[in-house]
């Protein structure tokens, strides 16, 4: 999936988060969007889902301006879309089969018996195979973050969300999320849009870094392009990492 953000503004109670945002995220790439807390990463990565509609402005996915769609078809579109959660938005009353269940019924396409294949072969993918029966209690944080991973991939998505992959973890754990993410990228060809603080994170897997400051990018091209910028508050950041 192809997206192009298009004049994006948002606010807040009064408080200007975009500013007429505009970037473009080429299908089957890895883009990295890079920013200091307050700065609308989160808040962007939202509106790519759907998830807030901009006060001005235009999402664009796959040719389609996703902010002029009705819910039910938004909903449709959201099938194509798998997102990872800063928190991994497990259910901790659920078992690992159960969280995986979710979206797999609520898309009505598949009998018990596929539901049960395509459970086992995404875990598996994530190095989580014989799990099904664990509560998200007993799982690593390292596991939790690869079992949300495992669940965004049930339905085959063309698109990965990722709202900091790496927060809170550990560099083992945090390399391994790394991996991931290659994987998504190298195997699958999916297009991925990591927001994150991880400078490391994202000098291994991204194609294309975005950067935003005060409401907009202020600067998009590879982590090489980012390195020789000659804006101070990029060197700023790239030098804190």
């Amino acid at each position: 999936m192809e997206v192009i953000v298009k004049d994006l503004y948002k606010s807040f109670n009064g408080n200007d988060v975009l500013k007429g945002l505009n970037i473009k995220i080429e299908k089957g790439k890895t883009t990295a969007i890079i920013g200091s807390s307050g700065m609308g990463k989160t808040v962007l990565l939202r509106h790519i889902a759907g998830l807030m509609k901009p006060d001005k402005g235009s999402v664009i996915i796959d040719g389609i301006d996703i902010t002029m769609l009705s819910e039910t078809k938004l909903n449709e579109l959201r099938k194509q879309m798998g997102m990872v959660f800063q928190t991994g938005g497990l259910f901790g009353a659920l078992s690992v089969e159960d969280n995986m269940l979710m979206p797999l019924r609520e898309s009505r396409k598949y009998s018990d018996e596929q539901m049960r294949k395509i459970i086992e072969e995404k875990l598996a993918l994530v190095g989580l195979a014989k799990t099904e029966s664990l509560m998200p209690s007993q799982l690593s944080g390292g596991m939790k973050k690869r079992l949300a991973v495992a669940r965004a991939l049930t339905l085959n998505p063309q698109i990965i969300l990722w709202d900091e992959p790496t927060m809170a973890l550990d560099p083992i754990l945090s390399e391994n999320v790394d991996d991931i993410l290659l994987q998504m990228k190298n195997e699958f060809h999916i297009t991925q849009v990591v927001v994150t603080h991880d400078m490391i994170c994202a000098e291994k897997t991204a194609d294309y870094v975005g950067m935003i400051y005060d409401g907009i990018i202020i600067e998009f091209g590879t982590v090489q392009d980012l390195k020789h910028s000659n804006k101070e508050i990029i060197q700023r950041f790239l030098s804190r990492r």
